[in-house]
């Protein structure tokens, strides 16, 4: 069964230490080698900078990530595949592995919009226009006064509509949910659960998942136990809380995996790296039909991107 994950922080992790390799450095938990065990057939990169960078240093940090993708993940690994339009996704070839590469937060590009224009022309298809906290462009989750889009986020998202790319709601205030919604053509909740089974401000309300269900747009689940159960424990059973509650909004057709690999340090047990994908799957069918566990594993973000794009 193949396997479509729409969020990791590989990136972040190859940056901080040069001296790791992606093909097959124990400490990537989306490593190729992992990648390929776990019959992984799309893999979202995400560049994400840390919040304490210096604004003047950030979009440096942005490129070195970007490097990073091309020379540590590209080149090496003939059979890992830039996407770099959507339809690419659908030449792969039998054992070829589609890499995406995705924005998380805004903050990089100050309000030098040209910055975006060079990030897409790089290959960027994913963008969140924040991460936890304010900046430019939208409030985060963590933002109290919960604020929504700013006029030059109304801008972007609107940008993002004439380029294809798809608009990352994961990390936005839910103000600034509503205010996408209303302008985003392509709206994707890369790495997110339900909010109703476990209450942390990174998951979506029932009214912004029915709102993702009627925009026809996409919701990856995240495998981290803080957004699973509230604490750093987690099992299968608990992700298939998340499934059943989503699937009765109407979701079935909406979810899929954003595992966030890379960027969690705890895990549903012995679920800790890619390679193990197939096994949460198959330990999935227990609770679920094959039908729907072949949805989620992938052909629901297919059907997102033949929708939207094709």
């Amino acid at each position: 069964m193949e396997i479509i994950d729409t969020h990791c922080d590989a990136l972040l992790k190859l940056t901080e230490d040069p001296s790791r390799s992606f093909t097959d450095n124990s400490d990537i938990q989306t490593n190729y080698h992992h990648l390929q065990t776990g019959n992984v057939k799309l893999q979202f990169f995400a560049i994400f900078i840390e919040p304490e960078i210096k604004q003047n240093h950030k979009f440096d940090h942005v490129l070195d990530q970007v490097q990073a993708f091309y020379e540590k993940i590209l080149k090496p690994n003939p059979r890992m595949k830039h996407i770099r339009q959507w339809q690419d996704m659908f030449d792969l070839k039998e054992g070829e592995i589609g890499a995406v590469l995705a924005l998380e937060g805004l903050d990089a590009i100050g309000n030098d919009l040209t910055k975006m224009s060079i990030l897409t022309q790089l290959g960027v298809l994913s963008v969140g226009l924040t991460w936890n906290f304010a900046n430019l462009f939208a409030d985060g989750v963590n933002e109290t006064r919960g604020a929504g889009l700013t006029e030059l986020g109304k801008e972007m998202v609107l940008e993002f509509n004439k380029k294809g790319i798809l608009t990352d709601v994961s990390h936005i205030s839910e103000k600034g949910f509503w205010d996408v919604m209303e302008r985003a053509e392509f709206p994707i909740a890369s790495h997110s659960n339900a909010k109703a089974i476990c209450n942390s401000p990174r998951n979506l309300t029932d009214e912004q998942i029915k709102a993702l269900i009627l925009k026809g747009g996409y919701m990856g689940l995240v495998l981290y136990p803080e957004f699973l159960t509230g604490t750093k424990q987690a099992a299968i059973k608990d992700l298939a809380s998340h499934i059943e509650h989503i699937c009765s909004l109407g979701g079935e057709n909406l979810i899929g995996i954003g595992s966030d690999f890379d960027g969690i340090d705890c895990f549903i047990t012995d679920v800790e790296h890619s390679g193990k994908l197939p096994f949460l799957l198959q330990e999935l069918t227990k609770f679920f039909p094959v039908e729907l566990i072949e949805k989620i594993a992938h052909q629901n973000f297919k059907a997102f991107i033949q929708r939207k794009f094709i």
